[in-house]
């Protein structure tokens, strides 16, 4: 891993401060002298990165090791540091570029930074204001915008991947995907549709939930869980399981009829569409006198418990938000909050535990995972190294930028 840079003295942080400031300048300059693209001024006044959040930064380096992006490519301006720094010079002086944005665009989004900070950067809150204004004002390579956007009409519909999905079971029944490989076909598809079949999982078929699951022995609360879009379809076994375990700790279910939470369109800077899917997932849930509502997917969790700072500006859903967002639980931290009465039966297997970032930094919720799976008797659980390091998948990363998504998984 790369050491943190600027970690000592004041005037080792000051000096390296100045030489992280004359990388970027050189870079930008560099931008200016080849990139054929120009947004001025870089940022319009709608949920910009705000000023005072770029200021926390102190720009001491101990973030440094804990971003992939650096350790992978040893760029300044691949770290959070330099893309605030980016972030800030978008603000006062530069605009928006092609350099600029790859920077940005390479972002995973894991968090990890906002963790490691000593300063209480919430770095979390920029880049999400930095691609909202990416999406909304600059001008993608006609082949980037294409991909973008299909993935965007079918993977937030369920009904939409579901006929996608049935093709695709077929395509692996017959293992298509290994006759085209072994003809050197595969190698010839775009480096992005390669992503997407190697990332296809296994499709059983889908299990459907019903909408009202009665508690095992006394009822002691009544929960929502969320469906979700891509894991109800491709994942579905997960869900079914989830609710399985919440009825077996006595539990009443309720899973309505529902769509995306808005995660990956919140995560790509999407911020019409994001606001639109999360105000439909608290009219879906609000009504329902819920004690909680339950999540098992670590983005989901952490967009939806960001109800109330997405909805802010509007008037008829932010406080409904708040409360909302209050009530928002990732399925390991309810099953902790609630305790365990079901009974535990032996699973004699060794297992290790990979902390999702949108649960271990976005939510802070680490220990209870760990918890869950050790109230199983005969489950051993073992640490990894480096058990918080991004798998390279966050959201639709993996898909848009397959390459660095490999290096890192």
């Amino acid at each position: 891993m790369a050491e943190a840079i600027g970690a000592g003295s004041p005037e080792d942080i000051g000096q390296s401060t100045r030489a992280a400031g004359d990388s970027i300048q050189q870079t930008i300059g560099a931008a200016r002298a080849e990139s054929g693209s120009f947004v001025f001024p870089a940022f319009d006044d709608h949920h910009p990165p705000e000023k005072d959040l770029i200021d926390d930064c102190v720009h001491c380096g101990f973030c440094l090791p804990t971003c992939p992006t650096y350790v992978l490519f040893g760029e300044e301006m691949d770290s959070p540091r330099g893309r605030i720094y980016l972030m800030n010079k978008g603000l006062t002086e530069e605009p928006m570029n092609d350099e600029m944005v790859r920077h940005w665009d390479l972002c995973l989004g894991c968090m990890a930074c906002v963790t490691a900070c000593p300063s209480g950067v919430q770095y979390d809150k920029l880049i999400e204001a930095t691609r909202g204004q990416i999406e909304r004002r600059y001008e993608r390579r006609a082949d980037d915008k294409a991909f973008r956007e299909m993935i965007f009409k079918f993977f937030p519909y369920p009904n939409r991947l579901r006929a996608i999905a049935a093709p695709m079971r077929l395509y692996q029944r017959f293992g298509v995907g290994d006759k085209l490989r072994k003809a050197g076909i595969m190698q010839r598809i775009p480096a992005r549709m390669r992503a997407m079949e190697a990332l296809l999982p296994d499709l059983p078929k889908e299990e459907k939930i019903p909408e009202l699951t009665g508690p095992v022995g006394e009822k002691r609360r009544r929960v929502g869980v969320l469906t979700g879009c891509v894991q109800r379809v491709f994942f579905s076994p997960v869900n079914a399981a989830t609710v399985r375990v919440l009825a077996a700790e006595g539990c009443e279910v309720i899973a309505p009829k529902q769509g995306c939470c808005g995660a990956l369109s919140t995560h790509a800077g999407r911020e019409e569409e994001s606001l639109d899917f999360a105000r439909k997932t608290i009219d879906t849930f609000e009504d329902l006198d819920l004690d909680n509502v339950i999540v098992n997917a670590a983005g989901c969790g952490s967009t939806m418990k960001e109800y109330g700072h997405l909805l802010r500006d509007d008037p008829e859903y932010a406080e409904r938000a708040e409360a909302f967002s209050a009530k928002v639980r990732d399925v390991s931290e309810f099953l902790q909050e609630l305790g365990p009465v079901a009974e535990r039966h032996p699973l004699p297997v060794t297992v290790a535990y990979h902390d999702a970032c949108h649960l271990a930094h976005a939510q802070g919720v680490r220990k209870q995972p760990r918890q869950t799976l050790k109230q199983i008797p005969g489950m051993e659980v073992k640490e990894i190294r480096e058990a918080e390091v991004c798998c390279g998948s966050a959201g639709i990363y993996n898909m848009v930028e397959p390459e660095p998504a490999a290096e890192l998984g």
